[in-house]
């Protein structure tokens, strides 16, 4: 097919690159990726693919854009915050690149849409940030023979790997089940360096073109690892498990969630931010524990209440405090509030101790 003045001009590089040429530029142009998550690592692999041309992007992202999203997530600009995602990641992406087709999805990427979005595309690029939906869509990609491309980030480490590849691993040979819940914090729990999920979804991008044109060595049977602070990367080798193939329909529903734990490991109950509205304004409101860190504080609190960051929770207490009095421990999400709460009641006697269920992160969308 030849090509256009527009795209002689846009692709230039790539027609002149020795191993690449208009043979790989065509096969870009006539490929479909489905990218799951315009997060931190769907950005910068949304920002390649579509300045290397691939011919159809379909985008899938529920969120909205937030301020604190512009630390890593490079897309957007401060006037994108409360638009969908996957609205404004189109159109910049079209803006970039307009020989190219966008398909935004403002939803989430569940059960009952899985199989459909996948087996509309050639490639998927898995963004995403948490485990249940790690594990869906490797499922799903299974079932629809459908190549992954793999990337993970956690403060200043990040892995990439593609998966189910020509018959190759897939995820669960590597993960062949999600971590208990509660025990691996999210970003905005742990944190995360802003350019990393820069590298790793470049590498993403960078997989799945050598996918699309048949170039190169894909990391199939291969996660490299990669540390910001030192530079250092690793390669580490694993081969497939039949086992992981035997999957003959999609995960249930919440299965592999990890950012709430279990009230039969924890035992202690969570309240709901409208609740702890009104109680505070009841007639016997209840203790406020805050256990984020000082600068999270600064951003934003419930007040009154006492902040004792979670380390120091865990080493002595919170004093002042009547440990017969109902009190409410709260977080950013929810995670650390638990083990917070756990930890007043076990070790130091609070008899009517709960954790803010979604934390500072739910309490503030109450209107």
């Amino acid at each position: 097919m030849p090509f256009s003045e527009s795209e002689l001009v846009r692709y230039q590089r790539h027609l002149a690159l020795a191993g690449f040429g208009p043979a790989a530029q065509e096969k870009l142009q006539s490929g479909s990726v489905l990218v799951i998550g315009a997060g931190g690592l769907g950005c910068p692999a949304l920002l390649y693919l579509a300045a290397a041309g691939v011919g159809r992007i379909v985008v899938v992202d529920s969120d909205r854009v937030e301020i604190s999203n512009l630390q890593r997530q490079v897309l957007y600009i401060s006037a994108d915050a409360g638009e969908f995602k996957a609205v404004a990641a189109a159109r910049r992406l079209r803006a970039l690149n307009p020989l190219i087709t966008v398909e935004p999805h403002a939803e989430r990427f569940t059960r009952a849409n899985a199989l459909a979005l996948v087996r509309a595309c050639d490639v998927v690029l898995d963004g995403s940030d948490n485990f249940a939906t790690r594990y869906l869509v490797n499922d799903a990609c299974v079932l629809a023979d459908r190549p992954l491309v793999y990337g993970a980030i956690h403060a200043f480490e990040g892995q990439a790997s593609v998966f189910n590849w020509r018959g190759g691993p897939t995820y669960r040979c590597l993960f062949p089940e999600p971590p208990e819940p509660g025990t691996v914090p999210n970003c905005a729990e742990a944190g995360v360096l802003g350019v990393l999920p820069g590298l790793i979804g470049t590498i993403q991008a960078t997989e799945t073109i050598k996918l699309l044109t048949g170039l190169g060595e894909p990391l199939s049977g291969q996660l490299l690892l990669w540390n910001a602070l030192t530079a250092a990367t690793h390669t580490v080798r694993f081969t497939a498990d039949p086992r992981s193939r035997a999957i003959t329909d999609l995960p249930p529903v919440g299965y592999g969630e990890t950012c709430a734990v279990p009230a039969t490991a924890v035992e202690v109950p969570e309240i709901d931010p409208p609740e702890l509205r009104a109680a505070l304004v009841g007639p016997r409101p209840p203790q406020l524990v805050d256990v984020r860190e000082d600068w999270e504080r600064a951003l934003v609190a419930i007040q009154p209440s006492v902040h004792v960051p979670l380390t120091q929770l865990e080493a002595g207490g919170v004093p002042g405090l009547d440990p017969a009095a109902p009190t409410v421990v709260y977080c950013a999400g929810g995670v650390r509030s638990l083990k917070g709460a756990r930890r007043l009641r076990e070790q130091f006697g609070f008899l009517a101790v709960s954790s803010l269920r979604g934390g500072m992160n739910a309490w503030s969308r109450l209107s």
